[in-house]
């Protein structure tokens, strides 16, 4: 799928955001020296420890999820290409994105914008420094919820096999885009995310998106984030300099 401008200019105005360097953020915070290649922390009981913070290898993925993808790969359901074609022809001018509502996920992980993950026995959180906002992974053995009140980032729960982290996520609202091309997602969207950590400084996530209502089959997608040193999160209010609503003219 081509972008439109639209997915175009939110990317630019992303990236206009995160061109500060995140030294200046907190100049007096100080990681000790570690080789970025050298093996990933462990947990007490020999878990890989995912704790740090994150960033995404610049926006390829917020503006496309299936930047890696030929446009036939995607297995749309007639409904799911349809919402996908309208959004194009509009120019995605409905983006919730756009009106500082929710990213929902996984379009949170692209954002060019610093996480934090704080890796506790039983749970890991999630700290996003775009919109202020957080996700909970519970790993004490809970299942998911039956009957969720639905929400922009659902409900997570997780479980180790083998280093790798298994996030599976449902409860979704289905008002959430996957990008800011438009892929669509519905209430009926479970997520699994599966979280590597190969090195001390790279992380690997494997994102399989499973939509049976606008996705015949299930599809999946890899990102990879960095981690930052010297630096820490900062507060971010979308709607304090939000000058993208006057724009979006759409068709």
């Amino acid at each position: 799928m081509r972008l439109g401008w639209r997915a175009l200019f939110i990317v630019s105005l992303t990236l206009s955001g995160a061109t500060l360097p995140a030294t200046a953020q907190w100049s007096n915070a100080k990681t000790p020296h570690v080789d970025p290649n050298a093996p990933a922390p462990r947990t007490a009981d020999g878990k890989p420890d995912l704790s740090g913070i994150w960033e995404p290898n610049g926006a390829k993925y917020l503006a496309n999820i299936a930047a890696d993808l030929k446009p036939a790969d995607i297995p749309y359901t007639p409904a799911g290409a349809a919402l996908a074609k309208m959004r194009a022809e509009t120019f995605g001018k409905d983006d919730p994105d756009a009106r500082c509502l929710p990213s929902g996920m996984p379009r949170k992980d692209a954002i060019p914008s610093p996480y934090k993950i704080v890796q506790a026995p039983g749970l890991l959180l999630f700290l996003y420094e775009s919109r202020t906002t957080f996700r909970q992974i519970y790993l004490d053995g809970r299942p998911l919820p039956q009957d969720p009140q639905p929400t922009w980032d659902g409900y997570s729960v997780a479980h180790w096999d083998g280093d790798t982290l298994v996030v599976e996520t449902t409860g979704f609202n289905g008002k959430a885009w996957l990008d800011s091309a438009g892929h669509p997602v519905s209430d009926a969207l479970r997520l699994t995310e599966k979280f590597r950590r190969p090195s001390f400084g790279s992380m690997e996530i494997e994102i399989t998106i499973d939509d049976p209502k606008m996705y015949t089959t299930p599809w999946t997608v890899k990102e990879n984030p960095h981690l930052l040193a010297d630096t820490e999160l900062i507060e971010y209010v979308c709607n304090e300099n939000e000058k993208d609503l006057s724009h979006l003219v759409g068709k």
